[in-house]
């Protein structure tokens, strides 16, 4: 086996701590995760988490962001299906009722959007992550709908921030009772595509 440069040991390094850290943060959250046992627990020293990683908030931004990726790359596959809108929402659905809501990652997101309230740069930085969501948001609602040869009835922004805002708060919600149907978050991207067609101008045969 070839032995690895300096810089894929470094970035396995990285990819290792990251990891670690997902797993006990989703497991035992935030607070309760120090950055010595997200060492202890990946097999390395205090020194090599520190030296990827100068706060532990540091290294959570990086995992939410490794979460958000993972999340939106699947929703992504799922836009992108060549399939029926029908059998596209159907597996949004399943998505939406196997991912909202789930206790340790909406856990995570609230523990750690608590602490920004008095910390400006740590705000800075959220407002920079959820700026990405929603932007990852907007641009499957938009491939979507081009998809149909439908034109938004609102920006694409506009549209990714009020679904993101119902998903974030039903997430919430079926994290104190998951019996909710995650339903709601499917009915209004239909709702959305609906619109979008009684307002669409119908193209004349060429």
């Amino acid at each position: 086996m070839a032995r690895l440069t300096r810089s894929e040991s470094q970035a396995r390094t990285r990819a290792d701590l990251v990891a670690t850290a997902r797993d006990l943060f989703l497991t035992d959250g935030y607070a309760k995760t120090s950055m010595e046992r997200v060492a202890e627990e990946a097999g390395y020293s205090k020194g090599a988490v520190y030296s990827n990683f100068r706060t532990k908030k540091e290294l959570c931004l990086e995992v939410l962001e490794h979460i958000h990726a993972t999340k939106f790359g699947e929703v992504a596959e799922l836009v992108a299906a060549e399939e029926s809108l029908d059998d596209r929402l159907a597996r949004l659905q399943d998505w939406a009722e196997r991912t909202l809501g789930d206790i340790g990652w909406t856990m995570l997101e609230f523990e750690f959007a608590t602490l920004s309230r008095d910390d400006p740069e740590l705000r800075a930085a959220l407002v920079s992550n959820l700026g990405a969501v929603r932007g990852a948001v907007a641009a499957q609602l938009q491939i979507l709908a081009d998809s149909l040869g439908l034109v938004l009835p609102m920006p694409a922004e506009d549209a990714a921030a009020t679904v993101l805002s119902l998903g974030l708060g039903l997430g919430i919600q079926r994290a104190i009772d998951p019996s909710l149907s995650a339903r709601l978050i499917t009915d209004a991207v239909r709702l959305l595509l609906s619109v979008a067609e009684r307002s669409t101008p119908v193209r004349a045969a060429e």
